[in-house]
């Protein structure tokens, strides 16, 4: 696992098994260290995240989460969609600069 992985809140509260918004309150509170990337996602570390839930310090919910297929797919093509336009963009100029 690398130093610098980035995950988000509802990953964080996943892991932890509490709620997201206590997940914003221990950020608020300083429990936790979050960041913003682009000014727009608020990420923490991984490793602070497991080391929180390996020390015993956070009292847990009696939570399910479910992750429906279709939050994965939209998940997917929100954090991707530069990819694939781009995939899709240089394969009509490569259609353009052979075939026509």
């Amino acid at each position: 696992m690398t130093t610098n992985q980035y995950i988000s809140v509802r990953e964080t509260a996943q892991i932890l098994l509490i709620s997201e918004k206590k997940v914003m309150d221990m950020i608020e509170g300083g429990e936790l260290q979050a960041y913003r990337i682009a000014n727009k996602f608020l990420r923490l570390k991984k490793t602070d995240v497991l080391n929180l839930k390996n020390s015993g310090d956070i009292t847990q919910e009696n939570m399910h989460f479910t992750y429906t297929p279709a939050e994965r797919l939209k998940d997917f093509f929100y954090y991707n969609d530069f990819y694939i336009l781009s995939f899709f963009i240089i394969i009509g100029l490569l259609y353009v600069i052979f075939y026509l």
